[in-house]
């Protein structure tokens, strides 16, 4: 009974976690699983939801009788329901998942047909909501636990029109491609702007200014790749190849990205044409954090969750992008010290103290940017309904935009950037507020 609970509990979790997956024809191995519960995904459906299920290579050991196969089967369950269901076995009320009213039996394995080794059906769901595809194993003898081995095709989606087209992917997410392609619209008329900037400023123009192009132009190809590869998930259920140029381009631009702030914030190129050793201790932590939280993301989205690591490699995911977050912080944390040291012995208070504002300003607005789209963004995909799931999609690309936009305008390529050169006239002004600076903790 315990493990009964361990597992109803792991799969609130999961129902929790699983929100960020594409829904699509998903193929899945089980072998020798003896787990009570085994989530599959997680779908929105319309009033007009199918579900395709296939199932094949059935064994089932020990071989139960047939009136204990009523205890195995396929449901779909939502997540309020699921909370209601853990209550009804707490308080006893039901001893197996199948027996509450609150899920919709899909399959159970008493109705296996010929040589019981194969199941074939099709569940139409009229009932508007978001479902989990789960398989339930009641048969939980603790000496002899039955185990379960086959091979699950699993096809959830909609239909669409009066002709019936088949929609792949789930109601609230129907509308990202098109999101997708307006953003990469949007960051292509900004990788134009900001060469013809660099063309125009060319004799003030740094590396860095190079490196944040590069930027622009990976994270506009990532959202043309997301475009493509969601427009035919929900044409045909699989993604045709774009999701391995998606997960490339995200790669680098993952890599580029916190290389960028991490390099920005040391000030190198236009402040200082090197990196001090801490510096660069920093990038080389940086840079393999990228690569296994890269690695850890391909996983989670190609494994599923039905598979018993995929919830340890979402929290190395988690780990690692929390430590890359505070990672790229100490850089903008070390210009500012260093900035309000010099601004107290160079004679140049003024210069070095509009420095310390726009770097002060800098860690302000990353600090924003990292809680907005890791907290902010996640707290709205756990409160939205499943119908508008896209709107957190949209605030995340608005915060990513903002913050590019903000760090090329603030950054940009100018002889006279305020700044950087600041009038004599300036030097008492400042030199009185820079005494305000004493006050002021990160």
């Amino acid at each position: 009974m315990a493990l009964m609970k361990a597992a109803d509990l792991l799969l609130l979790l999961i129902l929790t976690l699983i929100s960020l997956a594409a829904a699509e024809i998903r193929s899945t191995e089980i072998r020798s699983d003896d787990r009570p519960i085994i989530p599959f995904d997680e779908f929105g459906f319309t009033h007009r939801g199918r579900l395709e299920l296939n199932v094949s290579r059935i064994s089932l050991s020990p071989a139960p009788s047939d009136s204990e196969l009523a205890k195995v089967g396929f449901f779909l369950c939502t997540r309020d329901s699921w909370l209601h269901v853990l209550q009804q076995l707490e308080e006893g009320d039901i001893s197996c998942t199948l027996d509450s009213e609150l899920v919709k039996r899909v399959f159970t394995f008493d109705k296996l047909q010929g040589d019981k080794s194969s199941i074939n059906t099709v569940f139409s769901e009229t009932d508007a909501n978001q479902y989990a595809l789960v398989l339930a194993n009641c048969l939980q003898n603790p000496q002899r636990p039955l185990k379960i081995s086959m091979d699950v095709r699993s096809a959830m989606y909609n239909l669409e029109g009066k002709s019936g087209q088949r929609d792949f992917l789930s109601a609230g997410r129907t509308v990202l491609p098109r999101v997708y392609f307006l953003f990469f619209l949007i960051y292509f008329v900004i990788s134009g702007v900001w060469i013809s900037v660099l063309y125009k400023k060319r004799l003030t123009v740094y590396k860095i200014h190079f490196f944040m192009l590069t930027v622009v132009l990976l994270k506009g190809l990532n959202l043309l790749c997301e475009a493509e590869d969601k427009s035919y998930i929900k044409r045909t259920g699989t993604a045709h190849g774009w999701d391995v140029l998606f997960y490339m381009f995200s790669f680098l631009k993952g890599i580029m990205l916190f290389t960028l702030i991490v390099l920005i914030g040391t000030g190198w190129s236009f402040l200082k044409p090197y990196l001090q050793d801490k510096e660069k201790k920093v990038l080389m932590i940086v840079i393999p954090l990228q690569v296994v939280a890269n690695i850890a993301q391909v996983v989670i989205d190609e494994m599923g969750p039905f598979d018993k690591e995929w919830v340890t490699w979402r929290q190395v995911f988690l780990l690692v992008d929390v430590i890359c977050c505070c990672a790229v912080l100490f850089p903008i944390v070390w210009s500012i010290k260093n900035l309000r040291e010099a601004a107290r012995t160079d004679g140049k208070a003024a210069v070095n103290l509009m420095k310390l504002t726009l770097f002060r300003q800098y860690y302000i607005v990353v600090i924003c940017y990292i809680y907005f789209t890791r907290v902010v963004v996640y707290a709205l995909e756990t409160i939205t309904s499943y119908k508008y799931m896209w709107t957190s999609v949209v605030a995340a690309e608005l915060a990513t935009l903002a913050f590019y936009v903000f760090t090329g305008y603030k950054f940009r390529p100018e002889a006279h950037n305020p700044y950087f050169m600041v009038d004599d006239d300036e030097e008492e002004a400042a030199a009185e507020a820079l005494k305000l600076e004493d006050e002021f903790e990160l």
